[in-house]
């Protein structure tokens, strides 16, 4: 897929709605560098719990032994164990991913991140808007509306809920596309762009 680097680090990242496969992809990536006998850590947010807390799950059911980590930083306590990193819900993990990825890759691992580009009011969803600038390669993976069957890059939210983190899958959350995605608030306000980092604080 990729003419890969040699002798040093670099980031991947994998973006995009809800429904569009990436963790999926990410699996198909690690389970490629165990074939290739690489040593690999795979890690998720521990906030996601809706499938299993060790294991990466994606919707079509694939699954991969992970470690669920509350904080970016509790992944370089593995730094020496592995040459590869996955980590899958990465915007639940706050800002200080991106200093932890650039770490792992400077000390030559490759690091996979999957997660979402954008929340359910389609604002840049961070770490990953600051990590997609620092990754030397980009996946944009796409979802299919389910309004309308066009390429779906939003995220709808599908129940009320005050909360501006709520973890859910298809009872929660479906894709639309650009016509058919219907945000809760005016979007594209630099006063609405937080992270999950500020949310916790």
């Amino acid at each position: 897929m990729f003419d890969f680097p040699h002798n040093t680090g670099w980031i991947e990242v994998i973006c995009g709605p809800m429904f569009s496969g990436k963790t999926e992809e990410l699996i198909r990536r690690l389970r490629r560098a165990q074939i290739a006998r690489q040593r690999v850590s795979i890690f998720k947010a521990s906030l996601d719990t809706r499938y299993q807390t060790d294991q990466l799950v994606s919707h079509s059911q694939q699954t991969i032994p992970s470690i669920a980590v509350k904080s970016a930083w509790d992944i370089l306590s593995h730094a020496k164990e592995a040459d590869v990193f996955g980590i899958d819900e990465a915007q639940f993990l706050g800002i200080e991913l991106v200093e932890v990825a650039g770490r792992l890759a400077g000390d030559g691992k490759r690091v996979i991140i999957a997660g979402l580009d954008t929340d359910y009011r389609g604002l840049p969803f961070e770490p990953i808007p600051q990590l997609l600038a620092i990754a030397e390669y980009i996946t944009k993976a796409l979802a299919i509306c389910v309004q309308c069957g066009n390429p779906a890059k939003f995220t709808q939210r599908i129940v009320e809920s005050a909360d501006l983190i709520l973890v859910g899958a298809q009872d929660a959350y479906e894709p639309r596309c650009r016509r058919c995605f219907q945000p809760p608030e005016p979007v594209y306000s630099l006063k609405n762009q937080l992270s999950f980092g500020e949310l916790k604080k």
